[in-house]
């Protein structure tokens, strides 16, 4: 009998563990695609599993400037732009344009570029789980206002 409760205890442990580590302090599983297009080498696709596992960087405490309601500063991490754009053979390019699920689509400068990610994560952890209608990617440009912070982040233009 207790041979048996040790080896159910050993083999729900083993479970937990390993749920833990499906998905517990992982990316969500999403079903979402960043496409990136126009003057590139290498039109390029990537899906959130993809992006996910590709090196992250922390920008921490930026100004997010709101067009509406108070301003607040707030944390970020995700794939620098210049990492997506490597994978897309383009190294500086002169401007984006940067179209959401909705169809919404904004450009942006090189200038406005500087330091630039594709979140996927807030201070409060994936957007996909903690801000949802927001992600479950988004466009963080720090040298800009919020406002030009494209969230459901489907496509990125290159203008060379």
């Amino acid at each position: 009998m207790a041979k048996r409760f040790w080896l159910a205890s050993a083999l729900l442990l083993a479970a937990s563990l390993v749920l833990a580590g499906c998905g517990g302090g992982g990316a969500p599983k999403v079903d979402w695609d960043l496409s990136v297009t126009g003057d590139v080498a290498e039109p390029l696709t990537l899906s959130y599993d993809e992006l996910a596992k590709m090196e992250l960087i922390e920008l921490n405490d930026v100004l997010m400037e709101k067009s509406t309601g108070e301003d607040e500063v707030t944390s970020w991490a995700g794939v620098p732009l210049a990492d997506v754009f490597e994978r897309a053979g383009v190294s500086d390019p002169s401007s984006i344009t940067v179209l959401a699920a909705d169809g919404y689509a904004i450009e942006v400068t090189r200038d406005e570029l500087q330091g630039g990610i594709v979140a996927l994560k807030d201070a409060e952890g994936w957007i996909a789980e903690t801000a949802p209608d927001d992600g479950p990617i988004r466009l963080v440009t720090p040298q800009t206002p919020a406002n030009r912070w494209v969230f459901q982040l489907t496509e990125i233009q290159i203008h060379q």
